[in-house]
């Protein structure tokens, strides 16, 4: 990825924050519809539903439908999409998570879940 004034590679790897929602991220499925999202074992990220995806700095992508998969590998030539290099390029990952997230620990904790 590049950044428009940086140095190539300035960026590589570096997790950058994330783009404030607008006030009316709410407002977007009004009826209480959304997407699912589901982690495929070794695979991407399948988005089904009505769902909005943006940029980094909250333009809109056109997915072109209303069920996506999403790029989980950093191999994909279509990020964010995924275009199956998962499979060429030997990337593991689970279906769930290996360990609960550290809210969920301190929720259980808590005697919530």
């Amino acid at each position: 990825m590049s950044v428009p004034g940086e140095p190539p590679g300035q960026w590589e790897g570096v997790s950058r924050p994330l783009p404030e929602l607008p006030e009316d991220v709410d407002d977007v499925f009004p009826d209480g519809a959304g997407a699912t999202i589901t982690p495929y074992r070794d695979g991407p990220l399948i988005v089904r539903g009505e769902f909005r995806l943006l940029d980094q700095d909250g333009g809109e992508i056109d997915p072109g439908r209303r069920t996506i998969a999403l790029c989980r590998c950093g191999k994909s030539g279509l990020k964010p999409f995924c275009d199956g290099s998962h499979k060429r390029s030997g990337f593991s990952a689970p279906s769930t998570p290996s360990r609960p997230r550290p809210a969920q620990i301190v929720r259980e904790g808590l005697g919530e879940a």
